[in-house]
């Protein structure tokens, strides 16, 4: 393919050349070459471009801790995307976010719970983050020769606010945290998943901007890692060059740092500016060749040239089906988060004659999507889903209860104006479920050129006040009561001070059968199995400066565990389960394979994860236990298995202050069990971990 690509490419002018390096790359008809806009998203479904499926967002897709269902899903989306792009160029349309190369997933390190795109990861471990992403890649690349879709990962490098300095905004990383935290799935991604290409991040990484970085793009992804894809610039960020990282003079000198740093493709319109870039000598004939033809690589790995691809009988059929909608059913279910439950749930069909639906998530749509969404022919919202399954025999008592931000619901009224409703509402109910939390337009990417949003991060981690007022109002009823909290990372909803607050639930923003899921888990149709893939800290936690990239106080490894709330890895059951590690062997080639049995000890069917962690003393590794392995595990009511996991060689490593990995040889203790193996986890309701040591 590369052959072909570069005999196309031979046969272009400069100008033609220059051409196809944007995003929006124009036809060149005397070549047979059609235009193509390379921007397409799919960060939990086919986005941004009419109807599709909508599954939970990618934090919500992190709590399944299953890449064998990352890789499932990865597959519908591409497969739904492969057919838009059929039947939009049956259209002759070829306009943004219609094409083959999908700009997901977003591989970052959610470091700091108050950035608003956190939403977008697999959380704040690197060994969970690189599992999830290589099968997710997997899923969108397809094991054909032909490309399914081309996958994209960003945002390199170190890379996770503050939002509204990212423009301009110079990471200050060390060696060590740099190669133990934020790189790992950036490599996976690269040398184990094949991924197509890479993005580059708005900001800096110690004083040289992401898209123009020769440190990131020639030595480490290129020469260091062996990567032949082709790296993309975030959108308008290369002039961010001149205008705020003020490393250049202008656009020209921008473009041509970019393109001899390595950057192919430029979303944006600063490549615009290469024709003269080339015409004063800052860049050459050969610099333009190459990244053309690396672009043409993926057209032509896409099959966009061949009379036929695996993948032309996708069609209408293929999209919004009944099979994906209940894949994404089956994605919600597994995703939520169940952190704590004082014996109310489930609920007992038979005791419960009424419940109250309050909150002002409670009968949104909006909350069910995350940011970069498609659109669902089918939304469930909570109170939706609710009402189809309680059925006819329980009332159901709905109040709004707040706005999701604001002081009041009707623009005339008083302050509070939906206060008093909630509280009769749940009053006069057995059992209030109240849906707090945020949306898309609270927390998300910042408002620019490229993104039509305008959240932006989280000053703190507290509800919003008007649902502070909620909450308490609702609490102070004596009614028993549920929380179902919608947010795209950690908050802390403060429910200790209610003792009638008898269970809470973690949703995030669960997709378009979310309403469904959340109200299957209600009554028991399923158990939930669903953990953290992030902590959640106290609200009077404090916090590292949200500036500061260091990873001291920061993530389940390096935390000052006082100041968590929920620790990263938990989530609670209606069953209980027994982990016994029944044997480990560490082989010649450096892996170690580690036998767990589990048991559900219940006569409740239930799916459980099981999560192995490893501790070592040695003094480069972090402070506490790091997870490393997972497999979501099915058992019937009193059922026992016996499940294999392998350890890589990596895995028994650790980076040094000058970001060297080398070999630990001597004693590591193993832990296997549903959690973390620490106390707050056994505090909160988790099963007791098994544990074993193994010399290495």
């Amino acid at each position: 393919m590369a052959d072909t690509a570069q005999t196309l490419v031979q046969q272009m002018t400069v100008p033609e050349m220059i051409s196809q390096l944007r995003h929006d790359a124009p036809a060149i008809p005397r070549l047979g070459i059609p235009s193509y806009n390379w921007w397409n998203e799919g960060l939990h479904g086919a986005a941004r471009s009419g109807t599709a499926t909508v599954f939970p967002q990618a934090i919500a897709l992190a709590a399944l801790f299953d890449p064998e269902l990352i890789l499932s899903i990865a597959e519908v989306i591409s497969t739904e995307q492969r057919a838009k792009y059929n039947l939009y160029n049956q259209e002759h349309d070829h306009d943004i976010y219609k094409g083959l190369t999908v700009w997901s997933p977003n591989i970052n390190i959610f470091r700091d719970p108050r950035w608003g795109r956190g939403q977008e990861t697999f959380g704040e471990d690197p060994y969970l983050t690189s599992r999830l992403a290589v099968s997710f890649i997997q899923g969108l690349q397809g094991s054909e020769d032909i490309l399914k879709t081309a996958s994209c990962v960003k945002h390199l490098a170190a890379h996770s606010g503050p939002e509204p300095e990212r423009h301009s905004f110079n990471a200050v990383v060390s060696k060590k945290d740099l190669n133990e935290t934020y790189l790992p799935a950036f490599k996976a991604a690269v040398q184990e998943a094949g991924v197509d290409a890479v993005m580059g991040a708005y900001s800096a990484l110690n004083g040289e901007p992401c898209c123009g970085s020769p440190t990131l793009i020639q030595q480490l992804l290129r020469e260091t890692w062996g990567f032949k894809g082709m790296y993309i610039s975030d959108c308008w960020a290369i002039r961010d060059f001149h205008l705020n990282h003020k490393v250049t003079k202008n656009e020209e000198e921008s473009a041509a740092l970019a393109l001899h740093s390595g950057c192919d493709l430029n979303c944006g319109c600063s490549y615009r500016s290469l024709e003269k870039a080339f015409q004063k000598g800052y860049v050459t004939m050969e610099e333009i060749r190459t990244a053309t033809q690396r672009v043409f690589n993926t057209r032509f790995r896409l099959g966009m040239f061949d009379e036929q691809t695996p993948y032309d009988n996708l069609g209408l059929a293929y999209i919004d089906s009944e099979e994906h909608a209940q894949l994404a059913l089956e994605a919600s279910r597994r995703s939520l988060v169940l952190l704590k439950n004082e014996s109310i749930l489930p609920l007992n069909r038979e005791k419960t004659r009424s419940i109250a639906v309050i909150g002002p998530n409670a009968d949104s749509r909006r909350v069910l999507w995350g940011n970069y969404h498609g659109t669902s022919s089918r939304y469930t919202t909570v109170l939706e889903g609710i009402r189809m399954v309680a059925g006819n025999t329980i009332r159901i008592n709905y109040s709004e209860g707040s706005s999701l931000t604001k002081e009041r619901v009707e623009r005339l009224a008083k302050e509070d104006d939906r206060l008093s409703e909630a509280a009769f509402m749940a009053r006069q109910s057995d059992v209030t479920v109240l849906c707090l939390g945020l949306d898309e337009t609270v927390e998300g990417e910042m408002r620019d050129d490229g993104n039509g949003g305008w959240a932006g991060d989280k000053k703190d981690l507290r509800l919003p006040r008007c649902q502070q007022k909620l909450l308490k109002a609702v609490a102070e009823t004596g009614a028993p009561v549920i929380v179902i909290l919608l947010s795209g990372g950690a908050l802390d909803p403060e429910i200790e001070q209610y003792e009638n607050v008898q269970a809470l639930i973690q949703a995030w923003y669960p997709g378009q059968e979310g309403g469904r899921a959340i109200a299957e888990l209600l009554f028991g149709m399923y158990s939930p199995s669903g953990k953290l893939p992030v902590t959640f800290y106290r609200s009077s936690a404090k916090l590292p400066l949200f500036t500061d990239y260091s990873m001291q106080k920061r993530t389940y490894r390096y935390c000052d565990q006082e100041d968590v709330l929920y620790p990263f890895g938990f989530g609670l059951s209606y069953a209980s389960f027994a982990y016994s590690i029944v044997g480990t062997a560490v082989h010649e080639d450096g892996t170690v394979s580690v036998r767990v049995s589990i048991t559900n000890t219940t006569e409740t069917p239930s799916r459980t994860v099981l999560e192995l962690y490893l501790e070592s003393f040695h003094p480069d590794v972090p402070p506490h236990p790091v997870l490393c392995g997972m497999k979501s595990v099915f058992l019937e009511s009193f059922e026992q298995k016996e499940v294999v996991l392998l350890l890589e060689q990596s895995q028994c490593t650790a980076v040094d202050n000058q970001g060297n990995r080398n070999d630990i040889h001597g004693t590591f203790t193993l832990y296997a069990g549903g959690s973390q193996p620490d106390a707050i986890s056994r505090n909160l309701g988790a099963d007791k971990v098994a544990s074993t040591t193994f010399v290495y």
